[in-house]
């Protein structure tokens, strides 16, 4: 386990906080221990989870795994989302403890829930249909910048050897 990146989402705890006016929301109550996890989403056009906070009443593993799972549903379409598993959020912590494993399920089973209550809305006619909307373009990756040679006054190439 990374234990400084699960001290950091402790810590720093991104993206906890609920949302104001949610496309839809998600509630897993863990009867095992007693944790909630509520999930928040802002869906826009193509389907794509432009906002995701969470609020757990979880400890600091709950915490942790809540900050990763709103990092890696961020900018994704719905699908994309609901694809994610419960072995990429182990990895991204770099492991749980055997106690903690089920971390992972309970976040995801939130995540899931919210999406199933955009869905029920969509079909409701409660909020629009953004997957029958054109998604915008995704970024690119810019290209690697390459350092420039240096030149010195007179415009010559410098080398430097080591």
């Amino acid at each position: 386990m990374d234990f400084a990146k699960f001290q950091q989402l402790v810590e720093e705890r991104p993206g906890f906080r609920t949302m104001e006016n949610p496309t839809a929301s998600g509630e897993y109550f863990s009867d095992s221990c007693g944790d909630m996890y509520n999930v928040f989403l802002r869906i826009g056009p193509g389907a794509i989870i432009e906002d995701i906070t969470y609020f757990t009443t979880g400890c600091g593993f709950g915490t942790a795994t809540c900050s990763l799972v709103t990092e890696m549903a961020r900018g994704k379409r719905l699908e994309e989302a609901e694809a994610i598993t419960e072995q990429e959020v182990m990895d991204a912590l770099g492991g749980y403890p055997e106690k903690k494993r089920d971390y992972p399920g309970r976040t995801l089973e939130a995540l899931r829930l919210a999406i199933e209550d955009y869905r029920t809305k969509v079909a409701k006619g409660e909020v629009p249909d953004y997957a029958s909307m054109p998604a915008p373009p995704r970024p690119q990756p810019a290209p690697a910048a390459q350092a420039a040679p240096a030149a010195d006054g007179d415009g010559k190439l410098l080398i430097k050897l080591r």
